[in-house]
């Protein structure tokens, strides 16, 4: 991505409000805070390890759920509907 600068500069009779109007459009045109917008809560995805780690983190849980199920120590929770 190239780097853009929006750069405004006074005329003789512009009162600053004009000023900041118009850094305001130039900045909309580069289209820099869009983009800073959409990255802004972007993760990276996670590696093959994290991701194999966190699976077998899940089954380990579901095992140990339906053992107790089986058990008769642990009741599921009815689910809440709108």
């Amino acid at each position: 991505m190239a780097i853009i600068n929006a750069e405004v500069q006074k005329n003789n009779n512009e009162n600053s409000l004009s000023i900041i109007r118009r850094f305001t459009k130039r900045m909309q045109g580069t289209g820099i805070l869009r983009r800073v917008r959409s990255i802004r809560y972007a993760q990276r995805p996670l590696s093959k390890y994290v991701q194999k780690k966190g699976k077998l983190k899940r089954i380990e849980k579901r095992t140990e759920i339906e053992r107790l199920m089986k058990l008769g120590k642990f009741k599921v929770a009815p689910r809440r509907g709108r």
